[in-house]
């Protein structure tokens, strides 16, 4: 592959007409010179379902499972079809979710969250008094630190769903945090608070209070609407950058501490086992990362050579996205990406390469650079630093192998 400049916008746009012309808009072709039936008679009432649902032709863009992963559904994870979507909102109805002991239901009227510990007046909200609180609405992605854990040690999972999509992006409405503890005086002094769910599983977790008093909310809704059942409704945590572990689904109890909890009650705390054996705890920022969606696996390339939008996303837990760079060889050339619009900090970002593809194949990679000057590193990088045993916060920069035909498969290279 050379290094060669991008082609204009001209030359794509010139190269897709012909493509067109040569292979799929032909004079003959009767779905565009005769009148079809959906034009010629009146489609279905729209209030006939009235919560709208997707078309049944994008029947396939839905959440998926690894029926290996896990022991059993009640404590099982659902991956985002990061390969079928574009822009950065993940719908609520395909948003990777990360369940311990299934999703509850839990009625607003039933809604009931506790500040205490540390604090100078306990208190006990219901759904309607967080309503009464002035809130914030902000956008996030939540990435489980497990993303990308079965990659670790070399290409396993033939799909970017599979591979990269315990994430979701959605725009989050709440409360901040900051004012319920106020509300209760907590002690200044105190440098963690520890949160648990409703559930069974209760899913205990500390944060660090200085965290907790900068950008966490306590949600109520998720693009818009109200939480879905399998995301925490009524009301779950949100902790922009922060791993998709503390983000406490149905949270129920916030305690202030001068101590994080050391005990059975939190029940994981996602360490990093190093290559001496010492382990690496609390690692929660989600440091930069970016994947190729199209073309992947589950999004092959079905119309043959000429133009082609590479699409990705690219995501920090430490601020914002600055550039993406995508590379054709493998990692010997690389060009800088487009971004879609002005990233935001904690958030998804997309990303678009325009290229002319002329059939040969080729190694995609994607490198994300954040604004602390953080560059996304490759996975041979990361077993320097950190060794083989890790199972947790892999950022490593993902490679796939485009072929001839337009399928692509999940490699590695050195």
């Amino acid at each position: 592959m050379s290094d060669a400049a991008p082609p204009s916008r001209r030359a794509v746009l010139t190269g897709a007409a012909a493509a067109m012309v040569a292979g799929r808009a032909r004079a003959d072709d009767t779905l565009i010179t005769q009148v079809q039936p959906w034009s010629r008679n009146l489609g279905d009432p729209v209030a006939a379902a009235p919560y709208g649902l997707p078309t049944p032709h994008e029947f396939d863009v839905v959440r998926r499972t690894v029926d290996w992963l896990t022991a059993d559904a009640y404590s099982s994870v659902s991956f985002t079809p990061i390969h079928a979507l574009d822009g950065t909102i993940t719908p609520q109805g395909c948003a990777f979710e990360r369940h311990h002991s299934g999703a509850i239901d839990l009625r607003k009227e039933d809604y009931r969250l506790m500040v205490m510990g540390d604090v100078a007046r306990p208190l006990v909200f219901t759904y309607a008094d967080l309503e009464r609180f002035p809130r914030d609405t902000r956008v996030a992605f939540c990435e489980c630190a497990a993303n990308s854990g079965m990659e670790w040690r070399g290409a396993q999972l033939n799909g970017a769903q599979y591979s990269h999509g315990m994430i979701h992006n959605m725009e989050y409405t709440g409360v901040p945090l900051r004012l319920l503890l106020e509300e209760a005086g907590y002690d200044t002094s105190r440098r963690w608070v520890y949160v648990e769910g409703a559930d069974a599983a209760s899913n205990g977790r500390s944060i660090p209070i200085k965290k907790a008093l900068d950008d966490v909310l306590v949600a109520f809704k998720a693009n818009g609407e109200a939480l879905r059942r399998e995301h925490g409704y009524p009301v779950r945590l949100v902790v922009p950058g922060f791993e998709g572990n503390l983000w406490i689904k149905w949270l129920r109890r916030i305690e202030v501490r001068d101590t994080p909890v050391h005990s059975r009650e939190e029940t994981s705390k996602y360490t990093d086992t190093l290559a001496d054996g010492i382990s690496r705890q609390f690692t929660f920022a989600m440091d930069a990362k970016s994947v190729i969606t199209a073309p992947s696996p589950q999004a092959p390339v079905r119309h043959g050579d000429g133009p082609l939008v590479i699409s990705g996303l690219a995501w920090s837990g430490r601020g914002a996205i600055t550039r993406v760079d995508v590379t054709l060889d493998g990692g010997q050339n690389w060009k800088v990406a487009r971004l879609a619009a002005p990233p935001a900090p904690m958030a998804l970002c997309r990303f678009y390469l325009d290229v002319a593809w002329d059939g040969a194949e080729m190694l995609l990679q994607s490198r994300a650079i954040d604004d602390t000057g953080y560059v996304q590193p490759t996975k041979a990088q990361l077993h320097a630093a950190r060794g083989m045993n890790s199972t947790y916060h892999n950022n490593g920069i993902q490679t796939w192998l485009m072929r001839a035909d337009g399928s692509v498969e999940n490699v590695e290279v050195s």
